[in-house]
């Protein structure tokens, strides 16, 4: 600490120095003659020794605050700024995950035993008895080969770095599309969001020019962000996208439409929309006011590529999706790393109500969590519920039809200095509070952290090589490991609603 000989505390210091310098200065350690400063010595040593020997973490009076702990209380949000980053993509967007693994051998413990007869450690709770009905009888319909709206079952699944690396989603996904038909992947985003941003069974493919704004910042001045969070725009004339099928699984290897889901607005470019190498159509992205927009590529169930190649600057693309024909099953993954459910109130409240309407989904599912834990105590659990049941409450009024599942976050481990994992309590009591925002909104719940094992789960995991060691995400075993018990879950559920539609239908019962 240094002063300016003009400061106040500096000259009092002087005055004070030159004031006692006619006295006699006390001889080195006259001061630690007496008991009581000898016992401050002692304590002083006993106290900071600890922290100079490895091991001694245990004798240590303090420790560093496990990541998402404050140490003061709840503190004000700061909205990040509006702009737009660089998009942080390569050339080629691989697949992440393998067609197969094999868990087998690690699934112990927390995981329970991997087999075709298996159950779901968890049910789907549903206080309402019908807050997955619409979903379940879009599958009844595509299961019995019912046309007329029956053709595809849709779901558009909302979450974290999870659900943004398509992780469980890509699993759940598979194992639909392998008992109910594959009706499409889905919902993609037009180029990497993040670094953490990959999606299975598709390719992809992009320029580095997109620039992008997300709703965990920077922000889109318009709050127009389409369905997944993220609004991108072109700044050269040499800028692309590219979505294409693949060969490489079971699911992905056709599809017969395309869905452009764009912003036209005044200064919209022409787009030469590009299917498997040749100009297919030439879209006009102008408009005389900004509105979100989509436009649908009709092909011939196949293998195909699609690619967008702005002619100038200025094309504001939100995603793209991959459909067929069916029966089948779609579903859109659409996460964002580090983002938090009260997030999505960041999207312009008419233009996600009519994005929600184009897209029509069967079910929708929030599975959010994992963010709002590593805060801890810095966003109360009351604030937390209210900003959740205002985004509950505003897709329910965009799909008044739809069926709705929240999804509690995975559990969230810190490791101590001796090298032990402790589960966050707050994700404890961020999943009871998920599962009474359900209750209360007429929505079902499905308690994916008390699937995995619990207080303590994630520190077995990771010794299970079930999660990794970063204590927030699956590996890809884990991952299938989750979506299995999510599929085994709603597939007990609609067992259970066609039951019941027997029972009213031949017996006159509800």
């Amino acid at each position: 600490l240094a002063f300016k000989p003009s400061d106040p505390y500096h000259r009092a210091l002087v005055s004070a120095s030159d004031s006692s310098s006619a006295q006699r200065a006390p001889r080195l350690g006259a001061g630690l003659r007496s008991k009581a400063a000898r016992a401050v010595l002692v304590l002083a040593v006993l106290v900071t020794l600890p922290y100079a020997i490895p091991g001694a973490g245990r004798f240590r009076l303090l420790t560093a605050l496990p990541e998402g702990s404050a140490l003061w209380g709840p503190s004000e949000e700061r909205e990040p700024p509006v702009g737009e980053v660089e998009v942080p993509s390569a050339s080629k967007l691989a697949t992440a995950q393998p067609e197969r693994v094999d868990p087998a051998a690690r699934a112990a413990g927390s995981a329970a035993p991997w087999g075709d007869g298996e159950r779901a450690p968890v049910p789907i709770v549903d206080p309402s008895g019908h807050g997955l009905d619409a979903f379940y009888g879009a599958l009844t319909r595509v299961e019995s080969g019912q046309v007329g709206g029956g053709d595809l079952a849709r779901i558009s699944f909302w979450g974290d770095s999870n659900v943004a690396s398509d992780l469980v989603t890509a699993w759940l996904r598979r194992k639909l599309q392998a008992r109910f038909g594959d009706g499409g992947h889905g919902f993609v985003l037009p180029a990497n969001s993040d670094e953490y941003y990959i999606h299975n069974d598709v390719e992809r493919s992009a320029s580095t020019g997109w620039r992008v704004s997300r709703i965990v910042g920077p922000l889109a001045a318009d709050g127009f962000y389409g369905l997944g969070g993220a609004s991108f725009r072109s700044r050269w004339s040499a800028d692309f996208t590219r979505l294409g099928t693949s060969d490489r699984g079971a699911v992905g290897g056709k599809v017969s439409r395309f869905g452009i889901d764009y912003l036209a607005h005044p200064e919209g470019p022409k787009v030469d929309v590009i299917v498997d190498g040749n100009v297919h159509e030439v879209l006009d992205s102008q408009a005389a006011r900004a509105q979100g927009r989509v436009r649908l590529v009709e092909l011939a169930d196949g293998p195909h590529q699609l690619e967008l190649r702005p002619r100038q600057t200025g094309l504001r693309l939100f995603g793209l999706w991959l459909e067929r024909d069916g029966p089948g099953v779609v579903l859109d993954a659409l996460g964002l790393a580090g983002a938090k459910v009260r997030y999505l109130s960041r999207i312009d409240r008419g233009h996600f109500h009519r994005q929600l309407a184009l897209r029509a989904p069967h079910l929708w599912v929030l599975n959010y969590g994992v963010n709002a834990g590593q805060e801890g105590l810095q966003f109360p659990l009351a604030d937390y519920q209210r900003t959740m049941v205002e985004v509950v409450a505003s897709m329910q009024e965009a799909l008044p039809e739809a069926s709705c599942l929240i999804v509690s976050p995975n559990d969230l481990a810190w490791k101590t200095p001796q090298g032990d994992y402790l589960s966050k309590q707050i994700i404890a009591e961020l999943g009871a509070t998920q599962r009474q925002v359900a209750a209360a909104s007429g929505c079902a719940f499905w308690d994916l952290y008390q699937a995995m094992g619990g207080a303590g789960s994630m520190g077995r995991w990771i010794e299970q090589e079930l999660a990794r060691p970063d204590m927030l995400h699956p590996t890809a075993a884990g991952a299938e490991l989750l979506a299995r018990w999510l599929y085994l879950a709603l597939m007990d559920g609609l067992a259970g609603y066609q039951h019941r539609s027997r029972v009213s239908v031949d017996g006159g019962q509800n």
